[in-house]
């Protein structure tokens, strides 16, 4: 356990960024694995719901940088071909 009143502190800061940083990533993974699931059922309307509320949530989590910006548009650019090729 820290000692000094700064380290204290620290570990309370550390333990609250942690906790939001997590919050935001389960939502940016659930959100991926419905648009997944959407995607191996064949549904083309519900895929692009899926798609729409993923690119929402990535998109966040990147502009917070919870999530690199290259990630989250590699993510975003290979899951909506995958939308779009649905027929």
């Amino acid at each position: 356990m820290a000692n000094h009143k700064s380290a204290i502190k620290k570990a309370r800061s550390s333990l609250r960024k942690n906790a939001i940083n997590s919050k935001t990533m389960n939502g940016v993974r659930t959100s991926e694995k419905k648009l997944r699931k959407s995607l191996t059922t064949q549904s083309k309307d519900e895929a692009a719901k899926g798609l729409t509320e993923f690119m929402s949530t990535i998109a966040k989590a990147a502009q917070k940088g919870r999530i690199k910006k290259a990630t989250a548009s590699r993510k975003i650019s290979r899951l909506s071909r995958q939308v779009a090729s649905l027929a």
